[in-house]
């Protein structure tokens, strides 16, 4: 038991989390560069238990191969979401998500309950079109949630639009009951405050056929 413990909660890098990042992460994930902020194989296999649910997801959205890429079918006047495996009570959580295609009129990442719809009819802001979701909707830079627009975010002048192929970093603090967003090495502050004690999902809703949407699960936020 010693021996797994030091296995296990020692090197990262060992050759244990080695031969189990190459058993459970498909080729694809490891060779390209979407885990590239993950820097170990222990942090890599945990990605993979985070990423979007293949079973909890619109009937019009597929997960790729790669096991972090969701990609929408052409559908018309339907909004579809996504949810990952694992939601979280407590703990504070970091992960990014970026868009490998066109945003549409509405591309909204935040969190949701597992009580909240992942699809419905016409082109809305799914997430944060109720009490059990919150979103930021990156194509207007507004927040959403139960159903209303909480303002503007980030809360700058001449806030930069969304870029495809941004990474954003989404940092949830169950402590502090909080949701922020990173751009890059830049901070943009916390967008909701006063969140449920409740199990919360990190989610996705787009609206675009055929865009793709990218959730890769970090660990613990590094502070500074």
């Amino acid at each position: 038991c010693k021996l797994w413990h030091r296995v296990l909660h020692g090197d990262e890098n060992s050759e244990v989390w080695r031969s189990l990042a190459a058993r459970c992460l498909a080729e694809e994930a490891l060779r390209t560069d979407i885990l590239c902020n993950v820097p170990t194989y222990k942090g890599k296999v945990r990605a993979f238990h985070h990423a979007f649910s293949t079973n909890d997801c619109s009937r019009n959205v597929y997960i790729k191969k790669n096991g972090f890429t969701l990609h929408r079918n052409p559908i018309a006047q339907s909004t579809d979401g996504a949810r990952t495996k694992i939601g979280f009570s407590e703990g504070r959580h970091a992960w990014e998500v970026w868009w490998e295609g066109p945003l549409g009129t509405v591309a909204v990442i935040g969190i949701a309950t597992k009580r909240a719809a992942m699809q419905c009819q016409g082109y809305v802001a799914l997430l944060g079109s109720d009490d059990q979701s919150w979103g930021w909707n990156l194509v207007d830079n507004n927040l959403l949630h139960n159903g209303e627009v909480n303002g503007s975010f980030p809360q700058c002048n001449n806030a930069p639009k969304y870029q495809i192929g941004e990474r954003i970093r989404v940092i949830l603090d169950m402590e502090d009951k909080t949701l922020a967003f990173e751009r890059g090495y830049e901070f943009l502050g916390v967008a909701f405050r006063g969140l449920p004690k409740v199990c919360l999902y990190p989610a996705v809703s787009a609206v675009y056929g055929n865009t793709e949407v990218t959730l890769v699960y970090l660990g613990k936020p590094l502070d500074g």
